[in-house]
């Protein structure tokens, strides 16, 4: 078992002054990484993760009990790329700026997709997968990492 060590920092300097901040989390007891690099088709959505109840339940299938830390990262230096986190049974998409990420601390009760614009709070549903939808005219690379107890 392993810890994984996850650390972000902003550094910009304003009127001479450090505006920035750095923040550490440290997920314990992680034995299983995925890592890979994934080329989205333009005008083409392609799944790049699918969580399950158990791996053996559909092929290619994570725990979506034991995922406890995932990053999808576009690597393209100039195009957007759309993330849909797709629940059990919501879903909310997200703009992937170039050479940004988006985290998500677990899969297990992780997603809430809603209609208005104000926030019930309700039950968070389980992780069923994660879609890229590439409209930008070109091949984008994206990045997905994924660490599991």
């Amino acid at each position: 078992m392993a810890n994984l060590v996850v650390t972000i920092t902003e550094a910009v300097t304003l009127e001479g002054e450090a505006q920035g901040a750095t923040n550490e989390l440290t997920v314990a007891s992680i034995t299983q990484t995925m890592k890979r690099i994934i080329k989205c088709t333009n005008s083409a959505t392609t799944t790049i993760a699918t969580f399950a109840a158990a791996v053996s339940t559909s092929v290619g299938a994570i725990d979506v009990g034991d995922a406890k830390y995932v990053r999808v990262t576009n690597l393209d230096g100039s195009n957007t790329v759309t993330l849909g986190v797709v629940g059990t049974s919501d879903n909310y998409q997200i703009n992937l700026m170039p050479k940004t990420s988006h985290i998500l601390p677990s899969t297990a009760a992780v997603l809430l997709g809603e209609e208005d614009a104000a926030p019930a709070y309700g039950t968070l549903e389980d992780l069923a997968s994660l879609q890229i939808r590439n409209a930008s005219g070109a091949v984008v690379a994206v990045e997905l990492f994924i660490a599991s107890v």
